[in-house]
């Protein structure tokens, strides 16, 4: 009987991940889709709104209001370094082995190890954890890495398929959401109160961001034709669904993790691939139809395995 109570308490979940998760994130794009269709939407500009004034303000947002005990912190870095640091280097091998040209690369790189874990990531732990908030706690700390890791790494990727040296560094030195990160972080640790009439406009910017987001993704998928599913996107989707979790399944592992630190990981190395790696391959040009698929792709299929790693994170610890 009660073996029974816990499978229909896994099938709940599941329809609630759908429901609460995967379709939101589907009516957004498929607004997103209808409006281009429609007004000839000008993605240039929505890309440049979202990654030079939307993305610093939830960056500075998510980094600011964060607060972690240091051991929590401290674990939960060190699985993460250790986890993207494998996924990059996995990532690049398989780049080589297939011999993407630059740009290619650099998009299937970002596909790969850049994951959902703002808007997909946040919602789905929310729902797992509703009784333990610290499961919650670790996934805004895994969704500050990512954000960091987007516009270091990410960045980076993007920008040097088509740059190099002083031209690379400039560039990523214009970009407003490294300052963003920089300043929430002093404030953050000098425990600085920002004003209500500052503090309003950017929380405002970051609500934003997620609607404006999505609507960029449809936009640029409503012509895309899936006739045929390349191999970059196939090696990303497995990548980020498959390769991914059992990456962090090992991790976990070796380094003795357990409970709801190790449930919370696991579970955060099964969403699909960020958005942002999308809007970065359209900002530089980048096989941005390459992007977008991986991004569709990601999501539509981790509304299954997203669930079977919950249960398996349930099994296992």
């Amino acid at each position: 009987m009660i073996r029974l109570f816990q499978k229909v308490g896994e099938v709940v979940i599941f329809f609630q991940i759908v429901l609460q998760v995967i379709f939101p994130l589907f009516l957004m794009i498929g607004a997103g889709a209808c409006l281009h269709r429609l007004l000839r939407l000008h993605l240039a500009t929505l890309s440049a709104i979202t990654i030079n004034f939307l993305l610093p303000a939830v960056c500075f947002v998510n980094i600011y209001q964060s607060n972690m005990s240091g051991r929590l912190i401290g674990q939960t870095l060190l699985f993460l370094m250790l986890f993207n640091m494998l996924l990059i280097l996995i990532s690049i091998l398989f780049a080589k082995a297939n011999r993407f040209d630059s740009r290619l690369s650099a998009t299937f790189k970002n596909s790969f190890v850049l994951s959902n874990s703002g808007n997909y990531g946040l919602p789905v732990s929310e729902l797992v954890f509703v009784a333990n908030p610290a499961g919650t706690a670790i996934q805004v700390i895994v969704s500050i890495f990512q954000n960091l890791l987007t516009f270091t790494y990410g960045v980076y990727n993007s920008i040097s398929a088509q740059s190099s040296g002083k031209d690379l560094i400039r560039k990523i030195m214009r970009l407003p959401v490294i300052y963003a990160l920089i300043f929430a972080i002093i404030l953050r640790w000098t425990d600085t109160n920002v004003p209500d009439f500052i503090w309003q406009p950017i929380e405002n910017a970051s609500k934003a961001f997620s609607a404006i987001a999505l609507i960029t993704l449809g936009a640029q998928v409503a012509y895309l034709k899936i006739i045929h599913i390349s191999k970059p996107v196939v090696w990303a989707a497995i990548g980020r669904l498959v390769i991914s979790p059992c990456i962090a399944l090992l991790i976990i592992v070796l380094l003795g993790l357990s409970g709801t630190v190790a449930q919370a990981l696991f579970i955060a190395s099964s969403f699909p691939t960020s958005r942002n790696s999308a809007l970065l391959a359209l900002e530089h040009d980048n096989y941005p139809d390459i992007a977008s698929q991986a991004v569709l792709l990601t999501t539509i299929f981790s509304s299954v395995t997203v669930a079977i790693v919950i249960y398996l994170s349930k099994i296992f610890f």
